[in-house]
């Protein structure tokens, strides 16, 4: 998540890409690099050489400080947060509480890690950012790639063994994330920066069927995938964390709330009330960023005082 970017190594002020019909385009993430327990990939899975960059605010960074939380490796990868609030200048640390200070690489903007792994680097300062504090580069910003590293390479070192792509689920786990993503995930984004219409519409539509669709699914099951907990759940979960305090009124995904879901409500507490998770969750972080990161949508800068949401 990030409204300016980076040419050249140079940081401007770019809007999101969109397309003739004012639909929202989410720009790839660059850094693709994989870590492996045995280190065949180059890159070593072990316990205090990589640092993990973050927003509490960012649904996509969420799902790292989930597994990070859940396979207990928190004393095995450090971690910096962000400022909430995302100016004219990205992300930025701050002493916002909440905020973690980069003790890395000793940067005030988030620009500037990127910037140390490539000094020409054009793209977007996006969270999660996955660093090797050996080699002083990013190894990857890609959070679905993240947290399967985190769930499987760095196994033998979690302090809890837990296993959320388990082998007899993969194929399983693997479709629902790639369905739940451009609709859901993605979709909450492209109804909120939609610049037409139609646009809006498409993305709204798309998503409620998606949600439609997974209601029905949990009727029948706890989870997306069966009766356990895996990353498809946590990539699901994110999203609906945020749906009720900021997408409905933000981004006006406002055909229903996720609590008007009693599937998905319940499969929504059910994961925050698992231990470990909430730990990650940061209404405040989440409400001050969206409603004040996005003038576009909000020029009031208002944050609303509601709604009163009980996950428990």
């Amino acid at each position: 998540m990030a409204t300016g970017m980076m040419v050249n190594g140079q940081w401007t002020n770019e809007e999101y890409e969109k397309d003739k019909k004012g639909r929202f385009q989410r720009n790839p993430t660059t850094f693709r690099d994989r870590l492996t327990a045995d280190g065949s990939s180059g890159l070593t899975a072990v316990s205090d050489r990589y640092h993990l960059y973050v927003s509490y605010a960012c649904p996509w960074a969420h799902r790292t400080l989930i597994m990070r939380q859940l396979k207990g490796l928190t004393d095995a990868i450090s971690i910096s947060a962000v400022d909430p609030l995302m100016g004219s200048d990205g992300w930025e640390f701050s002493n916002f509480r909440g905020t973690v200070a980069d003790t890395i690489n000793h940067t005030k903007y988030l620009r500037e890690v990127y910037a140390i792994a490539d000094s020409s680097y054009t793209g977007r300062v996006t969270v999660p950012i996955l660093w090797d504090k050996k080699t002083s580069s990013i190894v990857n910003n890609e959070s679905r790639e993240i947290i399967r590293m985190f769930d499987t390479e760095f196994a033998d070192i979690a302090q809890n063994k837990i296993d959320l792509y388990p082998q007899e689920l993969q194929e399983k786990i693997d479709r629902a994330i790639d369905d739940i993503y451009d609709p859901i995930n993605n979709g909450v984004y492209k109804a909120g920066f939609a610049k037409s219409q139609e646009a809006y519409e498409e993305a709204v539509k798309k998503l409620f069927a998606a949600l439609d669709y997974w209601e029905n699914v949990l009727a029948k099951q706890k989870y997306l995938c069966g009766d356990t907990l895996t990353e498809a759940d946590i990539c699901m979960f994110t999203t609906l964390f945020r749906f009720d305090a900021v997408y409905y009124v933000h981004f006006k995904c406002n055909l229903r709330h996720i609590w008007d879901y009693p599937n998905l409500w319940s499969y929504l507490t059910r994961i925050y009330q698992y231990p470990g998770v909430q730990d990650t969750c940061n209404l405040e972080h989440i409400k001050l960023h969206y409603y004040q990161s996005h003038p576009h949508i909000n020029p009031s800068g208002i944050v609303p005082y509601g709604p009163l949401i009980d996950f428990k």
